[in-house]
């Protein structure tokens, strides 16, 4: 797993461990490596706007950052084009969000996500030919779609058409029926 969480001795924030690929005679091995320096303290790049990656939560909105602790991070083998590169590294990444074990969310906001996304919400990115973009675009989508699904539809204030409104309604009514009846046969007349 991409996003574990530890807590080493002597140390009183957590610690992101990190598992790095190397790649030679044409394998993936990977070796987990740890830091002890806290995750909040790291210099991390920051997109611009909604479902923006800061240093230890994806920012959702103004008031709503979720852990990166709570987002699972899958990567695998991504489709398409690639030639020989495209074979041998896992560089398709899945953000996996389970909205009822998540505890940044208040009860109005779980609901919500439940009702309208599910009880899991995924974000997938496979464009770019490196994992670490394609985890940015990931964890972005993710924050974008729950954005989404927390919007607050405001509610309809009932209201009146006013009279010139109505009698342009009558008078567009009025012009459709003079239109029709003259596309009618004349009366046959009897004399």
């Amino acid at each position: 797993m991409l996003n574990a969480w530890t807590q080493p001795v002597g140390v009183s924030a957590p610690v992101r461990v990190l598992t790095v690929f190397h790649q030679y005679d044409g394998l993936n091995h990977s070796e987990p490596v740890s830091s002890s320096t806290p995750v909040a303290t790291r210099s991390v790049k920051v997109a611009k706007g909604y479902g923006a990656v800061m240093t230890d939560a994806l920012r959702v909105d103004e008031q709503l950052a979720i852990p990166l602790a709570e987002i699972e991070l899958r990567a695998s083998r991504s489709s398409g084009p690639g030639g020989q590169h495209a074979n041998v590294t896992a560089s398709r990444v899945e953000a996996v969000f389970d909205v009822r074990a998540s505890r940044a969310l208040d009860e109005a906001q779980r609901g919500r996500l439940l009702e309208r996304l599910g009880p899991v919400v995924t974000a997938v990115a496979q464009e770019s030919r490196g994992q670490a973009r394609n985890r940015e675009l990931a964890l972005q989508r993710l924050g974008e779609k729950i954005a989404a699904g927390l919007v607050v539809p405001r509610s309809r204030r009932a209201t009146k058409p006013s009279r010139a409104a109505r009698q342009r309604r009558l008078e567009g009514k009025r012009q459709v029926a003079e239109r029709k009846r003259a596309r009618r046969r004349p009366a046959a007349e009897d004399d």
